[in-house]
């Protein structure tokens, strides 16, 4: 039996040109894939690239003085950081400072004005029915149209329902019903509202979910809803400031042809607590594309049940709900049938981008506190330009002092681990140019220094092969056989070693935030790759190495001399001697 496997071991030695040629094969597909992609360097984070710094101050409602307190301080820390990281911006910062203030750090990048924009969104979210609707500015009505979430009109539908007739019922394309323009039906509802011949406000207009304001409240509110031009961005801000939830009132919202709409609603029937779950969904069974699911609350879905039960008796623009968050519509999606099941989907023609932003609102929109905005302020990359000046100096001073060791004591052998030092920082350049765009990793001061302390990682692990080699030597072997020979020894060391690294890696991103998983990430991405480059490239190439004179032969310059390495004779069996002969005497 041992006849085979030594066979076996002779052909996996004779040929390691297979790993050498992979290894090689994804250096170039991934370089490749680096230059396609566009991104032929690593994404910089807030500290080396700039960035925006963003202040936000507490400010508790009349008579909670109380509600700013460290549990709700660390919610909305909590509740921001998954805002502005559920868009793709990662090395994002969010944290207290003192006992009323929260500094948001997003760096320089994608979505990082979108996560400005949202993260500065801190009022609550409610739903409410929607009395009227108009583009603003004078323009004809239409029928309510979302806001920057979404595109012509929303529909709110009951996740539970039949997906037969989810199907069969699907608005026809090109309908002239304005409210089917943007967004075919995918739900179980049998009928597409009809749209009212007008948006604007009247009082005879038939009562919203929680009845329409009556009197001087009608007056006000029609004044208000005239005047409203939300075409100025002063205009947006003061609208609806100050309305309480309880009160009718009006706000803004964008469509997705870039026009501003302005509406008049109702008491909010749906707080954003009552949202339980939102996510963005790419809904393949009907073929309705990207939509955006919601699951409420035990109270929530009651109140959503009941408010839908209403809307659904009305006509357009009466049989829809805003999605309110800081006095501006997200999304104003209506309804034909009570929604009770807890479930509730939103679909139409949603992009990915969309619907996750509005999943975002829904998921996130209900901070503790309400947030005012103190500072916006650029952060310049000028500081930290000179600390990964400095870094990279002392990085190659490091670099250089390891190649001098190498150079000195391992002689021949050092050209085998310097190569291996390229091929590592070729394949870490590489993939952290990929990830940038891929998962949002943005390299950041500690990531550098995570690479820096990897060159101390990725050299131990040539060192341990090759003190291994020269033992082997010493014992009295020759080259070739004590490459094989103590690679299964100084393999189980290595792989020991990169586990207690890359571990350690794990545990410190896992609970830290911030910069610091920055570090972490970089050491554990460093700490697979040594593992890579060691099993086919390093051990690969030695062997090969090991059939050339130079180092085979044992010269006092390839690091392997066994003179110098006071290796022992080689072992030699001795024969008995040969027993006397014994001759008798004539």
């Amino acid at each position: 039996m041992a006849a085979p496997k030594r066979g076996r071991s002779a052909s996996a030695q004779s040929k390691p040109g297979r790993s050498l040629a992979l290894i090689l094969i994804a250096i170039v597909a991934l370089t490749g894939g680096m230059f396609l992609s566009g991104h032929t360097t690593p994404r910089l984070g807030i500290d080396l690239a700039g960035g925006t710094s963003i202040t936000l101050r507490a400010v508790p409602e009349a008579g909670q003085e109380s509600a700013i307190n460290k549990t709700n301080m660390d919610t909305a820390v909590d509740i921001m950081n998954r805002r502005v990281n559920g868009l793709g911006v990662t090395e994002a910062e969010v944290q207290t400072q003192g006992d009323a203030n929260i500094i948001v750090n997003i760096p320089k990048g994608t979505n990082s004005k979108e996560a400005q924009d949202q993260v500065g969104t801190t009022a609550k979210l409610y739903f409410r029915p929607v009395i009227a609707t108009e583009v603003s500015g004078g323009a004809a009505p239409t029928s309510p149209s979302p806001s920057p979430s979404g595109s012509a009109s929303d529909k709110a539908t009951d996740q539970s329902a039949d997906k037969d007739k989810a199907t069969s019922s699907q608005s026809p394309s090109g309908s002239a019903s304005p409210t089917s323009q943007g967004r075919a039906v995918t739900d179980a509802l049998k009928a597409d509202p009809t749209p009212s011949a007008s948006g604007s406000p009247s009082t005879s207009a038939p009562p919203s979910a929680s009845g329409s304001p009556s009197g001087d409240a009608t007056g006000n509110l029609e004044a208000q809803y005239a005047a409203l031009d939300c075409s100025k961005p002063e205009t947006r801000a003061n609208a609806g400031k100050g309305a309480k939830p309880g009160d009718s009132t009006v706000a803004c919202g964008q469509n997705s042809q870039g026009q501003w709409q302005k509406y008049i609603l109702g008491p909010a029937e749906v707080d954003g607590t009552d949202v339980d779950k939102a996510q963005a969904v790419l809904n393949t069974t009907t073929g309705a594309g990207w939509t955006v699911t919601m699951e409420f609350t035990s109270s929530g879905t009651k109140k959503f049940a009941e408010i839908t039960g209403k809307l659904a008796q009305n006509q357009s623009p009466q049989n829809q709900f805003a999605i309110v968050l800081d006095g501006e519509v997200v999304s104003d999606p209506y309804v034909s049938q009570a929604l009770t099941g807890g479930n509730a989907e939103i679909s139409g023609n949603f992009n990915q981008q969309s619907a996750e932003s509005l999943a975002n609102m829904l998921s996130y929109g209900a901070l503790p506190l309400t947030f005012k905005e103190d500072s916006v302020t650029t952060v310049t990359a000028a500081l930290g330009g000179e600390q990964l000046k400095a870094g990279l100096i002392a990085g190659a001073i490091g670099l250089a002092l390891v190649v001098i060791y190498l150079l000195a004591y391992y002689r021949g052998l050092s050209f085998i681990a310097i190569a291996s030092l390229l091929v590592s920082a070729a394949l870490t350049y590489v993939i952290m140019s990929l990830l940038g765009p891929t998962i949002g990793f943005a390299l950041n001061l500690p990531a550098v220094c995570g690479a820096i302390v990897a060159i101390g990682i990725t050299a131990d692990s040539f060192i341990v092969y090759f003190e291994r080699v020269r033992d082997e030597i010493r014992e009295g072997r020759s080259l070739r056989p004590a490459v094989e020979r103590a690679w299964p020894r100084a393999r189980r060391t290595i792989l020991v070693s990169d586990f207690v690294s890359f571990l350690a890696a794990a545990v410190l991103f896992v609970v830290t935030v911030g910069k610091v998983q920055g570090f972490a990430f970089t050491l554990g991405l460093t700490t697979l790759l040594d593992v890579v480059v060691v099993f086919l490239f390093t051990k690969p190439l030695l062997t090969l190495m090991a059939r050339r004179k130079f180092f085979a032969s044992g010269h006092k310059w390839s690091g392997l001399d066994p003179k110098s390495l006071g290796a022992k004779p080689p072992l030699r069996r001795t024969r008995r001697p040969s027993a006397p002969v014994e001759t008798k005497e004539a």
